[in-house]
């Protein structure tokens, strides 16, 4: 069982750049592909970034490539997401999410949620 608790969330102008940290439970992180997800209200959840175990494989999506960073600390069990150059359409809960296994995009394939953190993009 992993427990992922999200943090570093808030309100920002447009612009403006945070990082936010999801801390996971157990002793065996590195096992765990990680994934950030975001919803923003009214639509569906959506894929934002994934990283292997070891941290050697990112994948982010289109709609953030460029502004948007992932990374891990396998000593410290936390997964980060860089953002940076924020758009009001960034506007969304994030979520950080686990799975064994490699790096996917699909929500469906993660095992283990996160409770989210809420990010504002003021325009």
């Amino acid at each position: 069982q992993v427990q992922l608790v999200e943090s570093g969330g808030g309100l920002v102008q447009a612009g403006g750049s945070l990082r936010l940290s999801c801390v996971a439970s157990g002793r065996t992180f590195s096992s765990y592909a990680m994934g950030w997800f975001r919803q923003a209200p009214g639509k569906e959840r959506e894929f934002v970034s994934t990283i292997s175990g070891s941290g050697g494989s990112t994948f982010s999506a289109d709609s953030v490539k460029g502004r948007f960073s992932i990374s891990r600390d396998n000593t410290k069990n936390t997964v980060y997401l860089q953002m940076n150059s924020l758009k009001p359409e960034d506007t969304a809960v994030y979520y950080c999410a686990a799975h064994i296994g490699r790096p996917i995009v699909t929500s469906q394939s993660y095992d283990y949620w996160g409770q989210g953190t809420q990010v504002t993009v003021s325009s």
